[in-house]
């Protein structure tokens, strides 16, 4: 490019500091996130609903009326024009894997079917049905036993929240918060949350003859258009994939991240986007430290992490998740995003997944939820091998 000019220093100079400001503010928020415009003053009215005692009483997690076994609680009913900022919750349930039977279900602007549904422990990425502490920005477990979300949720006409007992013991207490700003309006270019749950348990692999994962005959196999991957989401419409958090019990010995995430945008047939291992778009790296590595630290960031780590035998559970919050995959008309239960589809692990992401109503119909008993994990028999060779 030419020139008809040359600027003067002081010019040139605030130039460049003006095209390095705009360049960083382009990028991903600073480490202090939402304390950069704290001082900003706001427009909105600061509610919560909560399960708090309306007698002025102690009973705020409604000890005196649990939620039945098949029932379903309304928690929220919000009329009007809002933005959902946080959501608190904390369970007492006697009853073994409790985070598997709970469903929670939210409705935006008066739909009939929800924008969200998933077993409450797998939303917050407890997916095998146990508590452990770990931190993202969307998504954090607290102790003791405090499950916490930070992701946005917007609507226009009004929200609903239930949660559905399908156990068959009572929950004897359900503590929850949720903090929300009440608007007059809201802008037309914002999207709906939406959450779905899916599973495999376990998944097809194409083969049980293999004694580890770098076996020739695994690696020869190609997969270039994702036949057989699992299915993370299927959405229609216009929106931008946020993320996922994903749990893995293994059937099977050695470990199971060999497979390649891949994403087809607007209708493709082939994948756009493609990665080159599972840990590998999850940002971990080498196995997590396996693949004859010295340890297996876990780890839980804020765009990222592997907050439960079973090591490479048989009946290991794994938790990893990846949020896109520095750039969402944005789609059209439609998205498909699935990732390969190992190299081209080889292993049988069981997979639990709940996929995050933004869009224009009315969304395409979610898969039916399965039945309570078929949530629950538990070790297959698929042959394979049952540890790392």
């Amino acid at each position: 490019m030419k020139y008809p000019f040359i600027l003067p220093r002081p010019c040139l100079f605030v130039l460049v500091l003006a095209i390095l400001q705009s360049s960083a503010s382009a990028q991903a928020p600073s480490a202090a996130g939402d304390m950069d415009n704290l001082a900003r003053f706001r427009t909105y009215k600061s509610r919560r609903i909560s399960s708090h005692d309306p007698t002025g009483g102690n009973d705020d997690g409604q000890w005196k009326n649990p939620i039945k076994a098949g029932e379903t609680r309304l928690l929220a009913d919000i009329k009007g024009a809002g933005v959902i900022k946080h959501m608190w919750f904390t369970i007492n349930s006697g009853e073994r894997h409790h985070l598997k039977k709970i469903v929670l279900r939210m409705y935006w602007d008066g739909e009939a079917t929800p924008s969200v549904e998933a077993p409450i422990g797998d939303f917050f990425g407890l997916g095998l049905g146990e508590y452990f502490i770990y931190e993202s920005a969307p998504l954090s477990v607290g102790s003791q036993q405090a499950l916490n979300c930070y992701f946005q949720m917007p609507y226009a006409k009004g929200a609903r929240i239930t949660v559905t007992n399908e156990g068959k013991d009572n929950v004897g207490a359900f503590y929850y918060n949720f903090d929300y700003e009440e608007h007059q309006s809201i802008p037309e270019d914002l999207g709906r949350f939406h959450a779905q749950y899916r599973q495999a348990a376990p998944n097809k692999g194409w083969t049980n003859e293999w004694r580890g994962n770098g076996d020739q005959k695994i690696n020869d196999k190609t997969n270039p258009v994702g036949e057989g991957n699992y299915v993370i989401l299927e959405a229609t419409g216009r929106g931008h994939y946020v993320g996922v958090t994903h749990s893995i019990l293994q059937n099977q010995g050695d470990w199971w991240g060999e497979g390649d995430d891949m994403m087809f945008i607007d209708g493709e047939t082939t994948p756009s986007i493609i990665g080159t291992g599972a840990e590998d778009y999850y940002l971990g790296a080498w196995c997590y430290g396996g693949c004859g590595g010295t340890g297996r630290p876990i780890f839980s960031f804020q765009r990222y992490g592997n907050a439960m780590n079973g090591g490479d035998d048989r009946n290991a559970k794994w938790m990893v998740y990846r949020y896109h919050l520095e750039s969402p995959v944005v789609f059209t008309k439609s998205l498909r995003v699935t990732i390969e239960s190992g190299h081209a589809n080889h292993r049988s692990d069981n997979y639990y997944t709940v996929a995050y992401w933004y869009q224009s109503e009315p969304h395409a119909a979610f898969p039916a939820l399965p039945p309570v008993e078929e949530r629950i994990p538990r070790l297959m028999p698929t042959g394979g091998p049952e540890t790392r060779p």
